[in-house]
Formats: C-alpha cells, structure tokens, sequence
C-alpha cells in the first residue's frame, strides 16, 4: 500500500478527478499539528463539481484533528490526549494512536467521514503511480500522492501525523527497490559493489603482479627485497601500535546535560535490522520500550527480510503497536544489513537516526546524551557513537576477551581519536545520526559487510565529525572459536573493501581528510588488517631464528641488528598496545578481576590472523557474502545476573 509506506497510514483519503471533467478547483483547508509549535496548512484541491461543506465546530480547538472524533469518543481520554499532545507539541491524534486507545485506521475513517471524503484503504501496484523515486517521497513530506487507477486519476491525501503501519503489513513502496534513485546516485562512487566486482578482483592481481614486477626489476637481491619489505612492514606495525598510544593518552570530554523541554524533543527515528532474530525480538522491544523518550515522538522501524517468517511472526505475536513499524526489505541486490537499513533511511521521518542491533540493550537516557552531543557542538557533528561493551562475559574466555578489547577501542582508544577530530571507524551498532547528513552521504554502501566502518571515512571525507558519548550498550559476543572467527572474517573482510573503495582516487582522499586524517584511515583501517595478515609471519620468522641460534646473533650487520629489533619491537608494542588499552579499558568499566584474560592476547591475535587471511580469501571469491552472528545464545549476562535461563 503506497499510502501506507509513506506516510505510516493504513488508508487515504481519496479525491477523483476524471478525465473531462471541469478544471476549475476549489481549495479544501484543514490543519494538522507540526513538529513545532507553528502549526503548517495542508490543502486538498477538490473538483468544483465535488464541493462539500464542511462541519462547523462551534469554537477553535486547540487540537483541531480531534474535531472528527468529538462525540464518538470519551470526552475525558479527548481532553487527556489534548493536554499530552500539548506538551509535547506533537499530534493528539498520534497520542491516541501511540496509546492504543485508537488505531490509525478507525482514526482515518473518522476523519474521511468528518470531511465527507471517501475512504480507501489502497492495495494498488507501484506503477500506478506516475511519480519517480525522488518525488514519491518528496510526495511522502506533501502528504499528497497522484494515483491512476484504472481510467480515474486521483489523489491521495494521507495525514501526516500517523506513524505506522499495520503490525506485519507488508509495504509495497519505493524502498522495495535497490535505493531510491537520488540516494543510489549519491553513494555509486563509492560502493563496494563497483569496488570489488569481478573487475575490481582483477585489478588487486593487475596490482599485485606490477609490485612484483618492481620489486624484481629494480632489486636485484632478493634477501635485500624481503629484507625491505619486512622493514617497512613492521614500521607500519609500530606506526599502528604509536596512533593506539596517542589515542589512549588524549583526554576526551564529555557534554552538559542539556535536557531539552518535552516539547522541544524533536522526532527520532530508531531503525534495527533483523534477520534469523526470532529469539531476541523479546528483550529487543523490552530494551526499546525502556527509553526514556517520548513514544509519540519515536519511529522504530524494524526491517526483516522478506522470507524471514519466523521474526515476522514473533513480532505478531507480541503485537508491539505504536511507534513501532514493520517494514520488508527489498528482495533485490545483497542481502546485507546495509540494504535494509537503506530501506528505512527512505521512509525515516525523524530529524535523528539510531542505529541498534537485534541483541543490543542500550542505556535508558542514550538518546538524551546523544542530542547533548550533537548541539553542544555545532553542525558539524554527523554522528555519534555511544560505547558497546559486552554483556555475557561470563560465558567463556573469548567473551572475556571480547570484553576486554571492547572496552579499549570504545571507552579508550575512539573517544581519544574523536578528541583529535580524526576520522573513526565506527562500531556497527549505537550510531545515531543526524538524517540530513545521512542522506547527503548517500546512507550505508549496501554492498560492503562492514558498512560502519566505510560510512564513518565517508562522513569524514565530506566535513563531518564523530563524536563519541559516555553512554553504554550492552551486547552478546560469541563465546565459542567458530562463530567469532566467522564474525572478525566479516569484518575484516569490510575493511578491505573500505580501503579499496577509498584509495580508489588516494589523492582526493588525502586532501579532503587532511594529512593527519589520511594518516589515521591507513593505520586505522589499513593497519588494523596490515598487522593482522603480517603477524603470523613475524611469529614464523622470529620462530626460525630462535630455532637456528640466530635470534640475537647481531654481529652479522648493522642492518641485520636493526631489521631483528624492528620485529621484535613490532611483536612486543602490538601485545603491549593491546593489552594495555584493554586494562585501561576494564578499569573504567570496574572489570580489572577480568584483566588476567589479557594473558592470551598471543592466540587473541593467532585468532585474529586466521580470520584475516580467511577474509582475503571471501574478497576475492565471495567478496559481499554476509556471513551472520547469531544471537540469543548467553548463558549469563551482568545486566540480569549472574545466570540467565534461554
């Protein structure tokens, strides 16, 4: 229903307008409430041979979208909304419908009646509308949508004011598309899809091959070659490891609690991807419901894959109403997170975005705290990332080392690297956004697996800055080898095709992120897969000289003794650097009884090597395969106890 995904209605208004008739119109006004306090005036232009009049009500309302339920609904829950809607500046028929004490299509109808306007509940194809893309949704902000149907051309008038769709509706809308045209413009410059093709595979070899080509014509030893090569290698280790200290040695401040009025709060959209999510959409919506936001102010659009029965039928049962939305990604190009977050960027109505995952439980005031952040420091904030820590550390000892190495990158090492104003790779999950700047970016490359950490270079690329806010949100790590191992192949494997994509035209990159910018993004998200890759081969060289005598043998050469405490320093300031960043981390959290995990930080990273290397692999031959974490399975948790039952 075009209707409904567009405006969050279950029908419209209709106004026939048949060929040959008279064109003389006249203007139909009534008035709906804005997001603030001035209120705007929505015109319905009507065939003059339709003319109606229109009820007279005996006094202005204060809440003139109520006149049409005024004797069919309780005088007191009237006045109780009136008072609410208010407040909060916000429709007092979005009150009710938020509620429950009205859904938005007894609500409609009574409106159509009032208006003596037919009502139509709209199951026609997208075709019927001649609108392109960009105008549809355009059309979505008018509240105004041209239809042909059959040999009438109508419109179709749809108030604004309501916010979602039927529970488990499916939505045939222009987001059943790969993107709308104006974002997919914007975002095919730098699109993985474009980056890692069968074209772009063949251009990593073309690339390869020209650096071997090099390297053979120009040295002519191949010891000095490898020497070199390894050199340079554990230079950008150290280089690494000194950016991670930098980081974790700034301070970084926090913002005043602005706490804007109630009515001054303005529309927030919360979107969630789900897939396979049958088991978490309890604690899911739980978690949701506890914000401290207002529900009328609130759009939560929960996106699900079209053959995802089983969470859309988990959604139906717990029947969550108002403001949450159901919406159906589109059956068309990659089946990633990224696509069916495009989806609902197209029909977000909120000023802010929130980004959340199926198993996240984020702080109560989190969308308070990131408001703070974006107004208390100007426009240039784009995004701000609340910190993730893990919430079943218990489990195992790869969730205790999940916890630790979350608690360095994001309660040490992101909130330094924002104080710096470099570009972050942002963490996939408790983003919020500004939507304007969402959308200039073009949203989330649907073709990349690790679509945070391409979208924070992008922001960076274009102006904007990260932000990161001193709000916690728990998540579930995998607690067994196999499923961690799929997930880091994930991400390294996105952070591959973020550099590739980027370092298609380096010259421009470096001059829109600035020299130090540019420097972060290689170390940041080059280095960090760099010294991933090169690590098992710095363990097997320094095995080979332990085991031929020849690990501190430096009398050979000078070189010879600078090249062995490169390798050395390399391997020691990448344990030391993590380790470090993960105590720093557990202390700020109150977990130091954790620290002793930090012992295994070498098979931490014999771990990390092994997903690397598998994720060169899948970007050569399976580049946008999405391989999924699956959720729900915590055995403890610190947010419910020590021991949780599944």
């Amino acid at each position: 229903m075009i209707v409904s995904c567009i405006q969050g209605a279950a029908g419209g208004l209709l106004i026939d307008e048949e060929p040959g008739r008279g064109s003389s119109l006249s203007t139909v006004e009534f008035e709906r409430p804005a997001e603030r306090r001035r209120r705007a005036t929505v015109r319905a232009y009507v065939p003059e041979a339709s003319r109606v009049a229109l009820p007279q009500t005996r006094a202005r309302s204060r809440c003139p979208e109520l006149d049409c339920l005024r004797g069919r609904v309780p005088p007191g829950l009237l006045a109780s909304a009136e008072q609410r809607a208010l407040a909060l500046n916000i429709g007092a028929d979005q009150v009710l419908v938020t509620s429950g004490h009205l859904c938005e299509d007894d609500y409609v109808r009574a409106l159509a009646g009032w208006l003596q306007v037919p009502f139509e509940r709209l199951d026609v194809p997208r075709a019927a509308c001649p609108l392109p893309d960009g105008r549809l949704l355009e059309a979505a902000k008018a509240g105004l949508l041209p239809l042909r149907v059959a040999d009438a051309f109508v419109y179709v008038v749809a108030p604004q004011t309501l916010g979602r769709a039927p529970s488990g509706h499916r939505r045939t809308s222009p987001a059943e598309r790969p993107l709308p045209a104006h974002l997919a413009a914007a975002s095919a410059e730098l699109c993985a899809g474009t980056r890692c093709s069968g074209a772009g595979r063949a251009r990593i070899g073309i690339l390869a091959a020209r650096t071997a080509r090099t390297f053979g014509v120009s040295i002519v030893s191949l010891d000095l070659a490898w020497a070199l090569a390894s050199a340079a290698l554990a230079l950008i280790f150290l280089a690494w490891a000194a950016l991670r200290v930098i980081g974790a040695l700034t301070r970084w401040r926090s913002w005043r609690a602005l706490r804007l009025r109630t009515d001054d709060l303005p529309i927030y959209t919360i979107v969630v991807a789900l897939y396979d999510e049958a088991s978490a959409v309890p604690g899911l919506l739980a978690a949701l419901r506890e914000l401290d936001y207002p529900a009328e102010k609130l759009q939560v659009i929960f996106v699900l894959e079209p053959d995802d029965t089983a969470t859309r039928e988990a959604l139906r049962q717990l029947d969550p109403g108002a403001p949450f939305e159901i919406l159906i990604a589109p059956d068309l190009g990659p089946r990633t997170k990224p696509k069916a977050l495009n989806a609902a960027l197209a029909l977000a109505r909120g000023t802010f975005i929130a980004v959340f995952d199926a198993e996240d439980r984020p702080a109560r005031d989190q969308l308070h705290r990131a408001l703070d952040a974006f107004l208390g420091n100007g426009p240039d904030i784009a995004c701000v990332q609340a910190r993730l820590t893990i919430d079943n550390t218990r489990d195992s000892w790869l969730a205790r080392l999940f916890t630790a190495e979350y608690a360095g990158q994001f309660d040490v090492l992101l909130p330094g690297l924002a104080q710096l104003r470099l570009p972050l790779p942002l963490g996939g999950s408790s983003n919020h956004f500004r939507t304007a700047a969402l959308r200039k970016t073009g949203g989330w490359d649907p073709y990349n697996v690790t679509e945070d950490a391409d979208l924070g270079m992008r922001l960076a690329r274009l102006g904007y800055r990260a932000a990161v806010i001193d709000s916690t949100t728990y998540e579930e790590a995998p607690a067994r080898v196999k499923p961690w191992i799929r997930q880091r192949t994930r991400w390294f494997k996105g952070w591959m095709q973020t550099w590739l994509v980027h370092m298609r035209a380096p010259t421009r990159v470096a001059r829109e992120l600035g020299f130090s910018g540019f420097l972060a993004f290689q170390l940041v998200v080059g280095g960090t897969v760099l010294s991933a890759l090169v690590h098992p081969v710095f363990i097997a060289v320094a095995g080979y000289l332990a085991a031929t005598d020849q690990l501190f043998d430096t009398a050979g050469s000078a070189f010879g003794a600078v090249l062995l405490w490169l390798y050395l320093g390399a391997l020691v300031s990448g344990y030391l650097t993590s380790a470090a960043l993960g105590l720093i981390g557990l202390k700020r959290r109150g977990l130091l009884r954790q620290g002793w995990v930090l012992l295994l930080m070498p098979l931490h990273w014999l771990l990390l090597s092994v997903a690397a290397w598998r994720a060169l692999y899948q970007l050569l031959f399976n580049p946008f395969h999405w391989e999924k974490t699956a959720h729900g399975l915590a055995r403890t948790s610190r947010l419910a106890g020590p021991q949780i039952s599944r």
